[in-house]
């Protein structure tokens, strides 16, 4: 009999098993990855576009055409989309980010055959009513006006374009960006972006072969006339490391801090991702130690560094009270400089690769989190053994190599410095 009297023995994680993507390419050449795995009869088929030949002079184009992707084709309003996608109870999405933009389908299997036509006819037959085009930018005007508001999103925009400027990565939308948007704009960026050249289909869950011939016979006849547009990022930062906005009324202050860095692609990432952990990327952090547990300045802080297709960039992010906004930097700064001048004890970092492991092995509970871990290497032109570089990495880096990196990345004067609130 089990005796819960005594604490389950430790065990280290020596590897972590990856549901590999299979590549296939329908005949008109959409390149087609699966991830087969799972017991229940359920699959996600997304379809992924690249951003390209985003312009600062139409900054909304991307997103909006995304959105507008589900309001509406040649055949259908936006209501018997959702009818149609709800009665097989199926659930769709239009998603957009920085780099790439998807409209996902997730639906039991056997009614892929009912379900799967629809996001055809989005992809092929968008019409952008003017009536729903309406109401979508004046809801997003609104949610725009809201969420400047808020000191975080306004210090978040603030770095950004001080790392960034008037880029992909850095231009702050503006509510006279939405002016500038119309039928025409946005059918002339479907056409641009939504074509089979431009599309890679990721499928995931439990994969009959049926439903590879019915993406082949549904998707694999789509042609489409349009060249790739460039993928461009024109990166630049401002000169200003310090950026003050100040809120008289304001009773928190948010604080975002950072540089430019590296992404996924750059040897010394995953390294610089345990450095990262040690400084604030996990709740038994040294800034949450610090800044919460033991000085009380804030409920959470938290770094990370974020990878772009064509950057990357590190982050320290909190809101503290106004009176103890100027100590929070100090502390801060503190926290950097210590991981450049005293090497990180055996324990803490020991803590923080059992931590790193558990996460690994924790983040891939489905076949969709396993095709989730793919779009992480695929659109970095990365393979697996990124992932067995990273096990080996987080396992035996020592604390000498992480004193050198911090020393490498971390200038504490080169940072941009953001505080929207009070100092």
């Amino acid at each position: 009999m089990l005796d819960r009297t005594l604490q389950p023995a430790f065990k280290e994680i020596d590897a972590v098993s990856f549901v590999e993507a299979q590549k296939l390419v329908l005949k008109n050449n959409i390149p087609v990855f699966v991830v087969d795995a799972g017991e229940q009869e359920l699959v996600r088929i997304e379809f992924i576009f690249a951003n390209r030949d985003w312009q600062a002079q139409q900054p909304l184009l991307p997103s909006i055409t995304n959105a507008m992707l589900t309001e509406g084709t040649n055949t259908l309003t936006a209501a018997e989309i959702a009818a149609q996608i709800d009665y097989y109870g199926a659930y769709f999405e239009s998603e957009y980010g920085y780099d790439q933009s998807a409209l996902n389908l997730y639906s039991l299997t056997k009614y892929l055959p009912q379900t799967l036509p629809v996001i055809k006819d989005m992809l092929l037959n968008s019409c952008f009513p003017q009536k729903e085009l309406d109401i979508l930018i004046r809801n997003q005007k609104q949610q725009l006006k809201i969420s400047l508001e808020k000191n975080a999103t306004v210090a978040r925009r603030e770095f950004n374009h001080a790392l960034f400027c008037d880029s992909l990565y850095g231009y702050q939308v503006v509510a006279a960006d939405f002016d500038a948007v119309n039928r025409e704009g946005l059918q002339a960026q479907y056409q641009k972006i939504y074509h089979p050249a431009n599309c890679t289909i990721i499928l995931s869950g439990k994969i009959a072969p049926e439903t590879l011939l019915l993406i082949e016979d549904l998707f694999g006849n789509w042609q489409s006339e349009q060249q790739l547009a460039p993928f461009k990022v024109a990166l630049g930062n401002t000169q200003q490391k310090l950026i003050y906005i100040e809120k008289p009324e304001a009773l928190q202050s948010a604080i975002r801090i950072g540089i430019p860095t590296i992404n996924r692609t750059h040897p010394d990432f995953i390294a610089f991702q345990v450095l990262n952990t040690v400084l604030g990327g996990y709740f038994g952090s040294r800034l949450m130690a610090n800044i919460r547990e033991d000085k009380g300045y804030t409920y959470g802080i938290g770094s990370g560094n974020a990878s772009l297709q064509a950057a990357g960039y590190f982050f320290i992010a909190t809101e503290v009270g106004v009176d103890v906004c100027a100590a929070t930097l100090i502390e801060i700064e503190k926290e950097v400089n210590l991981l450049k001048t005293e090497l990180i004890a055996e324990e803490e970092l020991q803590l923080v690769k059992n931590y790193l492991m558990g996460s690994l092995l924790g983040s891939l509970e489905n076949a969709f989190s396993h095709a989730d871990k793919f779009k992480n290497l695929y659109f970095y032109g990365l393979g697996y053994d990124y992932y067995e570089r990273y096990i080996q990495t987080v396992k035996n880096i020592n604390p000498e190599e992480l004193l050198l990196l911090a020393n490498k990345y971390w200038n504490y004067n080169d940072f941009f410095k953001v505080v929207v609130g009070k100092m």
